[in-house]
């Protein structure tokens, strides 16, 4: 299977997520991750879609179903070479009295991840990576007691010059 990161530029529109995921549906397509955001203009937003397929025409025909929908100003598909992408995880970790003392040291260089809360009884760790990274990073924190994980869907942006304007209809779009 082949990972393909879709980006959607759409206007702000009440519904439009649905709009969008009811084609993967109708496609019997799973969303691996899926991230929303506004952009640097007032009034668009970007779709950051991970899917897994193995045909490639699959996926094309599925960014020129999603192309079709209203407010979708411009869909782009990429393959991970075409990218800069990253996801972000939060482990929540138990830190009793008396347990394993985490080797925040370790954490910070090696792991290339922070702490951004300490509690009395507990500590969050943050660390940024790629899917793989966290994965492994995951399998370290699984020596102390994770109390809470997540993980963010990616985000990404393609190793082009141009930016979303020069993808965007013309239009007087307003810097956020």
């Amino acid at each position: 299977m082949t990972t393909y990161t879709l980006s959607v530029f759409t206007t702000n529109t009440i519904g439009l997520l649905n709009r969008i995921t009811i084609i993967f549906t109708r496609r019997r397509l799973n969303i691996e991750s899926l991230n929303v955001c506004e952009t640097e203009r007032k009034g668009v937003s970007r779709f950051t879609i991970v899917i897994r397929h193995e045909s490639r025409e699959a996926v094309e025909k599925l960014v020129r179903q999603i192309r079709k929908v209203v407010d979708v100003l411009a869909v782009f598909g990429y393959l991970d070479h075409e990218i800069v992408f990253n996801e972000i995880a939060l482990f929540k970790l138990a830190t009793p009295l008396g347990g394993s003392p985490l080797n925040i040291k370790e954490i910070n260089l090696d792991w290339n991840a922070k702490v951004v809360h300490w509690g009395l009884d507990y500590v969050v760790i943050e660390k940024n990576g790629t899917e793989t990274e966290i994965a492994e990073f995951y399998q370290y924190m699984k020596n102390w007691e994770i109390l809470e994980y997540l993980k963010s869907g990616r985000v990404a942006v393609g190793k082009t010059e141009k930016g979303l304007v020069e993808y965007l209809p013309e239009h007087e779009w307003e810097i956020v």
